[in-house]
């Protein structure tokens, strides 16, 4: 049987992520114990029961202690508070990861809080469903996908190299990029996607009664792959909205010309501007089923 990657790993939150990164490194066997620290009672009563963690506990102290590498999973606009919070429980020499949708905030927020010895490894697995909570977690939940790392500049390559086979071990394929770069894609395959749909969704329901029932009934035309999307966890959507709202307020802006050039387009009733819109779309769904994206 080959060494865990970690001793002690402590994941502070145990939603969707939390679980399924759990799961997985037990799984997997990429550390000897999987602790987890939780605000709620509930969730912590649930880790155990559900067998996610070796532990659990809404004392942060306590599941810190010894812990070798520390996980935000957490909403990001936690990130700044629980830095400074876990800061002095950290052990000597830990690396301290999250898995949060924003990376500019972690350098931010996060980074200057820790002490020196600490090693700041974030990282951002391209996975989830519209579910939350310790409930939700999946073991193959980061099969086939993707985890992207933005450690900043001067980073210990040991620690970067163990969070990337952490990451590989509970099946991702790691890329690593800075932070900016990685905000900035996220912000058009991700962020705008969800405040289209969160759009789309609230636009029906402040439709007539009599319409709006009929949105629910005919929903299988499309419809119903929106409300999958804008049932998303809303806190944490929230704060990646407002931590990462200059990338998403230029891709906005670039949506709606691009929308404003298609409204054009259909009241001019110019069919081959759509049909031309139309095909060049249609090969990025096909480039993302090729990639096994889908």
């Amino acid at each position: 049987m080959t060494e865990p990657l970690f001793e002690r790993v402590a994941l502070i939150g145990i939603g969707l992520i939390g679980s399924s990164l759990a799961l997985a490194i037990r799984h997997h066997r990429l550390a000897r114990r999987v602790v987890c620290a939780d605000r709620d009672p509930e969730h912590v009563r649930l880790a155990l029961d559900l067998g996610l963690v070796d532990e659990a506990s809404t004392d942060l102290a306590a599941m810190l202690a010894g812990a070798d590498l520390v996980v935000l999973c957490t909403p990001v606009g936690s990130f700044g508070t629980l830095a400074g919070d876990i800061a002095p429980l950290l052990a000597p020499g830990a690396t301290v990861s999250d898995v949060g949708s924003v990376k500019e905030l972690v350098l931010r927020e996060v980074a200057p809080k820790l002490p020196a010895g600490v090693h700041l490894v974030p990282a951002h697995p391209i996975a989830g469903t519209e579910h939350s909570g310790p409930k939700a977690g999946q073991v193959e939940l980061f099969q086939g996908r993707w985890c992207i790392l933005t450690p900043p500049e001067g980073t210990d390559p040991q620690a970067v190299s163990k969070v990337r086979a952490l990451w590989e071990g509970v099946g991702s394929m790691v890329e690593i990029m800075e932070a900016s770069h990685h905000d900035r894609v996220l912000a058009i395959t991700s962020h705008l996607p969800h405040l289209i749909a969160y759009t789309i969704v609230d636009t029906a329901v402040g439709l007539e009664d009599s319409t709006q029932s009929e949105v629910i009934k005919f929903s299988a035309s499309g419809f119903r792959d929106f409300t999958r999307i804008a049932a998303s966890d809303p806190v944490m959507w929230r704060d990646i909205f407002l931590n990462n709202r200059e990338a998403v307020l230029d891709i906005l802006q670039r949506f709606t010309e691009d929308l404003t050039r298609l409204q054009r387009a259909i009241r001019r009733g110019e069919g081959d501007t759509l049909q031309e819109l139309f095909t060049r779309t249609r090969r990025i769904r096909r480039s993302i089923i090729d990639a096994k994206q889908a």
